[in-house]
């Protein structure tokens, strides 16, 4: 990756994700997170009144990470990274990982990034921001 080709508001590749049952009950596992909002339906509706199960925040937070991650592969190395859960996603929904490039520093090799979660909207649900280091 040549740093000098690139240029703020080049586009980051974007991704899909549609979470299930399944794949939140993993995260949760794996995170150690025992909150009924993110795998028991009943619970989550009618004691805690959300639509539907919950999308956890740390966990589009990752995703916001794998798209700074994917994009610079071996490159490099994230120097920064910070999101902020802004609204509430819910099981079913399709969620769009994405970012752009907002700052170059060829000089001190860093590149800035704006990263995001929309929902099917469209809305930025989860904005984030990251610095790369890439490797000369």
């Amino acid at each position: 990756m040549d740093i000098n080709a690139l240029r703020a508001g080049d586009v980051l590749p974007s991704r899909e994700h549609t979470a299930t049952n399944v794949s939140l009950f993993m995260y949760n596992a794996a995170v150690w997170n025992h909150h009924r909002i993110h795998y028991d339906e009943t619970y989550t509706t009618e004691v805690e009144q959300h639509p539907g199960i919950v999308i956890d925040g740390p966990l589009q937070g990752d995703w916001l990470s794998q798209v700074a991650l994917n994009w610079l592969g071996d490159k490099g190395q994230l120097l920064k990274f910070d999101y902020s859960n802004r609204r509430a996603a819910y099981l079913g929904e399709t969620l769009t990982s994405g970012g752009s490039i907002t700052a170059v520093d060829a000089h001190s090799g860093t590149v800035e990034l704006e990263l995001y979660i929309k929902n099917a909207q469209g809305d930025v649900i989860t904005p984030g921001h990251a610095v790369v280091q890439i490797q000369r």
